[in-house]
């Protein structure tokens, strides 16, 4: 007697482990293949809802590359994502002595303190630092490469 068996397919709001890789044309941003897996629930935010489209219907043990047009993962690049920060308030949320750098990425907490998030310094004068809070692959074609370890 033998039993068959069928992978588990990914449905929305499947739990994941995964190894994932997010690519832009300058490289990667996200590579989880060289370290531990991931561990996400879709339709949390975790991950862009286009992202999340190409894994519906995908079988546990998969392993996949997509490729996104340019805009399409993490929307088009927004000027008003770009805000100039008085470094008087950086000093009260952060060290006093950061340099900030171009290119430098720094953690902000939400205005609720619950959570963060990012924004790359693009600019600096004396009394501000212009921050870019744009998602790095904002308006950019993106490779998302995926192998799926298990699916709940």
């Amino acid at each position: 007697m033998s039993s068959i068996s069928t992978a588990a397919v990914v449905t929305p709001g499947s739990f994941l482990t995964l190894h994932y890789r997010l690519s832009g044309p300058a490289g990667d941003i996200i590579n989880t293949f060289d370290d531990k897996p991931a561990t996400l629930s879709l339709g949390t935010g975790e991950l862009s809802p286009a992202v999340e489209q190409r894994l519906i219907g995908l079988a546990e043990g998969a392993h996949a590359t997509f490729e996104l047009p340019a805009g399409e993962a993490f929307g088009e690049r927004n000027v008003e994502m770009q805000q100039w920060v008085a470094r008087k308030l950086l000093t009260q949320i952060g060290d006093p002595d950061e340099p900030y750098a171009i290119g430098d990425v720094i953690q902000f907490p939400t205005p609720d303190g619950t959570g963060s998030y990012a924004g790359a310094v693009i600019e600096s004068n004396a009394t501000a630092v212009r921050f870019d809070f744009n998602h790095p692959l904002a308006g950019q074609p993106v490779t998302f490469e995926v192998k799926l370890i298990g699916v709940l």
